[in-house]
């Protein structure tokens, strides 16, 4: 049998990233927390964590905090089915997500059920080509990805398409262009992009498909927020890459320019979760499907995207 206790300090640890935070979040010493560990390390015979600066899971951790997510979802709900309905506890859903999705789509569209079956939504909020690792590595039961290839244990659901724009303040956009009205890509390197935060690579592949640059210098301010990352550009501190459902949101806000008319960048989004799901989860999933699908572009038929 695996020690309730143990599994809790594991489950701290890598949460947090070290075995101090781990402590404080738990109570404990730190002394105590890495006896718990140890304890459990020996008993599966094998290393659940990699120590040193940010301490993180093994594959071994891994495969074990997913594991322990699952059952504790599925011990809630069978508790509220024991308890009956007058009786619903909360429950936490630990999902990863990227910042554009959870502010345009996502929470619209899952906020009902989680108010109905008292769900306590735990959003981590990260870019869409990296939250895989947070199911991965058994910090969330879900997450919205670009990856398409399911990870072990694990389905990818088709989201849709998350289109971005190139945009900026209209006198942004009138200093990228020559005084004959042609945009150029030396004028617009020459002027700052507003980028999300240091995972954001969507200028990157816009600059690249519509220019044809790869790894072009350029000026950038970092805004890791959604409000500020829109509100720097209205002020013109320079051009950025904003979801269309966004631009679609912005009625009565200071306007924007697209850069190149209709150069897009789409962005094809999986929802990755567990292949046995618990019903809360699964309730999770149908809702997050539903949202997708009435706010995204829909992803192409497998043979529209061959030859």
């Amino acid at each position: 049998m695996l020690d309730a206790r143990q599994l809790q300090a594991l489950s701290a640890v890598v949460e947090h990233g070290s075995f101090s935070a781990a402590a404080k979040a738990l109570a404990l010493t730190v002394a105590a927390v890495s006896l718990r560990v140890r304890a459990l390390e020996t008993q599966l015979g094998q290393r659940l964590v990699v120590r040193g600066k940010q301490v993180r899971a093994t594959p071994a951790g891994q495969a074990l905090l997913a594991h322990v997510k699952q059952v504790q979802l599925m011990e809630a709900d069978l508790l509220e089915r024991l308890r009956g309905s007058d009786d619903q506890r909360w429950q936490s859903v630990p999902v990863a997500i990227n910042a554009d999705s959870a502010a345009a789509w996502f929470l619209p569209g899952v906020a009902d059920l989680l108010a109905r079956q008292r769900l306590l939504l735990d959003l981590t909020i990260d870019d869409q080509d990296h939250t895989h690792e947070l199911l991965k590595n058994g910090t969330v039961i879900g997450c919205v990805t670009t990856r398409a290839d399911p990870m072990r244990g694990c389905v990818a659901e088709p989201l849709g398409i998350m289109r971005y724009r190139c945009v900026a303040a209209p006198a942004v956009v009138a200093r990228a262009r020559t005084p004959q009205g042609r945009l150029t890509p030396h004028r617009l390197l020459a002027l700052p992009a507003v980028i999300f935060n240091r995972k954001d690579a969507l200028q990157d592949v816009w600059l690249e498909r519509h220019f044809g640059l790869r790894q072009a210098r350029y000026p950038r301010h970092f805004t890791p927020a959604v409000d500020a990352f829109e509100r720097a550009i209205e002020l013109g501190l320079g051009w950025g890459m904003v979801p269309e459902l966004h631009l679609a949101q912005r009625t009565g806000k200071p306007p924007l320019e697209e850069v190149i008319p209709d150069a897009v960048v789409d962005v094809a989004l999986y929802w990755q979760h567990w292949e046995r799901e618990p019903p809360t989860a699964q309730r999770l999933t149908r809702a997050i499907r539903d949202a997708a699908r009435a706010a995204l572009l829909p992803l192409p038929a497998p043979h529209e995207t061959q030859g």
